[in-house]
């Protein structure tokens, strides 16, 4: 029984009591019913300023004091209601419309209604969690009035009457209360409750009965900057309320499958589910890996993609044999082929257009001419979309598209957007405000795409601001891999220590924050981090024992000391996942306070750390390994290369040294190990942009250099997170939050191995981790000493992403991290910048009798979900880094022309991808920007060379070093600058 207890000394409250009664069956087959006693009352109040009888009513703090009311004594009004008004949004708007709700400029003096809350939490928990930030805001005004605990709003479901029905009557109950309660206040203007709602039937009752309602398009029609603001309402919302609707036309897609027969296909084998992933160079070519095949499935062709946009959970079936392809040889872009279409007029009798039609029908050839049949690969056809991976995408209006001169008035017109992820299809908006949203960075939400729409239709959210600018590409970049970047709310400042910047840890050993941590602040501790590192997660020592063994620690922040379970500052940690690293900012998992100074390992000061001890023996053997917390103070801060000079430089016999070049020894030895176990030593391009200090623009941009010292740093972070993940796994078998690195399938080297064998007879073995990385070492070209590192580059792209998970979901034999060769692994050294590391230190604490283990870090259910979070965040974070490097290197190159050397990397039948191992960037070169016209060609897939014909003819193969010209330049479909690369020579 649930139930609503009487405050104590309110002898005076007015109390009913109303049953919920629900029925149940049991296991057994009985039936139990159940009743639930809900106790209304009549001392909740309007939280209006405009209202006296309320104001004894008001809520208390803890130390009694009546809260403010929030809404406001004279809210705006509009033309429908000038005497002022408040608002009461029922769910649909909101789920609709959360963006409008948002805007600074107007939606104030808001009633959230319980009911509305509670169905919206159900609907749709990111929405729910923006809404609560709504109604924390003091500026906004939105008052959260609890409809179904209120003796006059509560509504009981009717015989018969679905839960929607009865919450959307419950909303026009409150409504109408609303209205009748602020008429006794006897106020000279009182304001009118307006109901929100795009639900037709839910607005015609409420008119039927008398009460104020409005869709949402009527009443943002009627705001001071309603033409902005009307363009933010969903497409199919404005077409409901009678805006722009294409006549019915024949369907231009074919109709998804229903859901039974989906289910059945699948079940029984007859049809595929998986992720839809769109070629990076064929906008008309897409794939989804299956369980059922070796090779991914291949969708060609705009009919066979079926709207499925990139990343969206699709079900496929299967063509006949006589149908399967090749992977396509060519590039195929969409501006190229769809240049200059009319966003009005959906062009239904050239929805595969002659140019798709040719561009494909060429392609096929080719491929059928090149390919053998052990190359084909099984094609498919999209019949159903599971789950929609829409998001809000970042783009900017084809000029083109627009028309030309000032728009007249109100009038709609229709445009392209191009979004910034080349694997996004156009989008087709509505807008009022075309010649002011020309040349901006826009964000856009997609409402739609039905069968007879050749784009998806969206809704502009708003304006980032003018192409090109820093601030605006910044933020879009942030915005397109979903970086939570908002200031941290109160709610979580509220979680820091009240001190501030003069927290110390206690003089006291008797103080609660020194309850068993070990004294280490005599140790001879230091750190070794980039440049200019403020976020000091670990710091290390070593030390010779009388034995003649060695002590090595590595002392990682205790974050989870000023990080408590489930509170705020937890809560909004867990969202953001990680820290996200770009070329000019940073962007915290933590407050600065915390991330910079009181966790952050400074030299010269004591702080709170988690410790990891070993004993080894002069081969690196562990002897023994102890965990503690701790307190320690660190002797110095060094950068790489000033840790190298040190250890390098004889001169320096200190006992600080001494440890350091301890530590590199044995880092040697453990990284000897891994090897001989077969851990990969994989590549990316390194790169650092340099900045001038003053203005913070990009000046020049070099290749990362690494020493000794990196190395020494990484061997021990590794050995402490291998270390730490047997404890908790051996302590909670279930629920250890740990880091797999599935080995990847045979299939995935297939056409690495094969370039390799024809190009340069090498043989890339794949049997294990082993033999990959024996294989790797001897991919050497005597002439070029960068092939190996190209090799390693392609070979890491091959590989599956590594990925957090909780030891109960999978056997012990899957815990295996194959690039490290490591039996069980986690994330343990770096709790200021990742949130599962903060979890393994709970996890830890609580193996080692610390602490007692929290519900937060028991629950299987919640850390699975969890670990689904913290995936797509860190991989996201990855993304966005390499985005902001890519902006900054086009930043770099402005004005300026270089000529480098480049290695190819792939070919098409009309282009090439060239690597510049300088900037630690790709570049596509085609075939038309070699000569215009584009020069005919001849390509050989068997052994990756392209050859053009006619004066000046240019031969290009695989892994070939090739001089580049390289310069910035502006991608005129996506809006963004970058660097372009010409040939020079080949």
């Amino acid at each position: 029984m649930t139930s609503l207890k009487r405050p104590q000394g309110s002898d005076q409250l007015a109390l009913n009591i109303s049953n919920k009664v629900y029925v149940r069956s049991t296991r057994s087959g009985k039936v139990q019913k159940i009743v639930r006693e809900v106790y209304l009352r009549t001392d909740i109040p309007c939280s209006s300023n405009l209202c006296r009888a309320c104001l004894s009513q008001a809520p208390r703090n803890a130390v009694n004091q009546a809260l403010p009311f929030v809404l406001s004594e004279r809210p705006a009004g509009t033309k429908s209601f000038p005497q002022g008004h408040y608002l009461v949004p029922d769910t649909n708007a909101l789920l609709n419309a959360m963006d409008l709700f948002e805007q600074s400029s107007s939606f104030y003096d808001v009633i959230i209604l319980q009911t509305v809350l509670e169905e919206l939490r159900n609907r749709s928990l990111p929405l729910y969690n923006r809404l609560v930030g709504l109604t924390k805001s003091e500026d906004k005004r939105f008052y959260v009035f609890f409809n179904e605990f209120r003796l006059e709003t509560y509504v009981s479901r009717e015989a018969n009457e679905s839960v929607n029905d009865r919450n959307d009557r419950a909303v026009r109950q409150a409504v109408r209360w609303y209205g009748e309660h602020l008429a006794l206040t006897k106020a000279a203007r009182v304001p009118a409750v307006v109901m929100l709602s795009d639900d037709r039937d839910n607005l015609r009752k409420a008119r039927e009965q008398g009460l104020h309602a409005s869709s949402l398009a009527d009443y943002v029609g009627e705001l001071e900057d309603g033409d902005r603001l009307l363009d933010m309402i969903a497409e199919s919302q404005a077409q409901a309320q009678g805006g722009f609707k294409q006549s019915p036309q024949q369907p231009l897609y074919p109709e998804y499958y229903t859901a039974s027969r989906v289910m059945t296909g699948v079940k029984a084998g007859l049809m595929h589910q998986g992720i839809f992933n769109v070629s990076p160079y064929n906008y008309l070519e897409g794939s989804i890996k299956v369980s059922a095949f070796p090779k991914p499935l291949l969708i060609l062709g705009r009919e066979n993609i079926n709207r499925s946009i990139d990343g969206d959970v699709v079900v496929v079936e299967l063509l006949p044999q006589d149908q399967w392809k090749s992977p396509s040889t060519k590039i195929i872009e969409e501006d190229a082929i769809t240049k200059n279409e009319n966003a009005d007029a959906e062009e239904r009798q050239d929805f595969v257009s002659d140019k798709e039609r040719k561009a494909l029908r060429e392609e096929v050839k080719k491929t059928q001419k090149a390919s053998g049949e052990n190359q084909l690969q099984p094609t498919a056809k999209v019949v159903g979309v599971v789950k929609r991976n829409w998001r809000q995408y970042v783009g900017h209006i084809d000029p083109s598209t627009a028309s030309k001169g000032p728009s007249q008035g109100r009038r709609l017109d229709s445009v392209f957007l191009i979004p910034m992820d080349k694997k996004i299809p156009k989008i087709r908006l509505r807008t009022r405000q075309v010649s002011e949203l020309l040349g901006k960075r826009l964000l856009v939400t997609v409402d739609s795409w039905d069968r007879d729409s050749r784009h998806p239709v969206g809704h502009l959210v708003r304006s980032l601001g003018e192409l090109e600018t820093k601030a605006a590409e910044t933020e879009a970049l942030l915005l397109e891999w979903d970086v939570q970047y908002r200031p941290f709310p109160k709610t979580v400042l509220d979680c820091l220590p009240k001190e501030g910047h003069d927290w110390r840890v206690p003089v006291s050993k008797e103080d609660p924050g020194w309850r068993d941590r070990e004294d280490l602040r005599d140790l001879l501790i230091c750190s070794i981090d980039p440049p200019g590192c403020q976020d000091i997660d670990d710091a290390l020592h070593a030390r010779l024992l009388p034995n003649g063994n060695y002590e090595v620690g590595v002392h990682i922040a205790d974050v989870s000391h000023f990080v408590k379970p489930a509170n705020a500052m937890d809560a909004e940690a867990s969202i953001r996942g990680t820290t996200v690293y770009l070329v000019d900012k940073r962007i915290d998992m933590l407050p600065m306070l915390l991330g910079t100074d009181l966790c952050s390992l400074k030299p010269y000061v004591e702080r709170f750390a988690f410790t990891v001890i070993w004993e080894l023996d002069g081969n690196a053997d562990v002897v023994n390994v102890r965990f503690t917390k701790s307190v320690i103070k660190s002797r110095e801060a060094f950068s790489y290369e000033q840790a190298q000079l040190r250890i390098d430089d004889g001169s320096q016999q200190d006992d600080l040294t001494k440890g350091m070049r301890m530590l590199l020894m044995l880092s040697k030895k453990l990284k000897k190990k891994r090897m001989d176990a077969g851990a990969l030593s994989l590549s990316s391009p390194e790169i650092k942009v340099h900045m001038e200090s003053e203005s913070s623009d990009p000046i020049d941009v070099k290749t990362k250099e690494l020493l000794d010292t990196n190395s020494l740093v990484e061997e021990f972070m590794l050995f402490a997170n291998v270390s730490v993940a047997a404890k908790i796994y051996e302590a909670f078998p279930q629920t250890a939050i740990l880091r797999r690195h599935a080995a990847p399938p045979k299939t995935n080297f297939d056409e690495l191995a094969d370039q390799l064998r024809i190009k340069r007879g090498l043989e890339l073995r794949t049997d294990s981790s082993k033999a990959l990385a024996d294989s790797l070492d001897k991919c050497v070209d005597g002439g070029e000493p960068f092939f190996n590192t190209l090799v390693r580059i392609m070979a890491t792209r091959c590989m599956m992403s590594a990925e957090y998970f909780c030891s109960g979901t999978q056997a012990y034999p899957e815990f295996r991290h194959y690039g490290l060769a490591s039996e069980i692994y986690t994330h343990f050294t770096s709790p200021i910048r990742r949130y599962a590391d903060l979890l393994a230190h709970r996890q830890l604490a609580a193996a080692i009798g610390y602490e007692a283990v929290h519900p937060s870090v028991r629950s299987r259910g919640r850390l699975e979900a969890v670990c689904k979070n913290i995936n797509v965040r860190h991989r996201n974070a990855q993304m966005a880094g390499r985005a902001s490097i890519a902006y900054y290197v086009g930043q770099a190159l402005k004005g300026k022309v270089a000529e480098e050397e480049a290695f190819v990397m792939k070919i098409f039948s009309n282009g090439f991808v060239v690597l510049v191992p300088r900037f630690g960037i790709e570049g596509l070169i085609r075939l038309r920007d070699l000569a215009e016209p584009e020069p005919e060609s001849e390509y050989d897939a068997e052994t990756y060379t392209l050859t053009t014909k006619g004066d000046g003819a240019v031969k290009v193969e695989l892994f070939q070093k090739v001089v580049v010209r390289v310069h910035d330049d502006k991608d005129e479909r996506t809006g963004k600058r970058g660097v372009k690369m010409e040939l020079v020579s080949a």
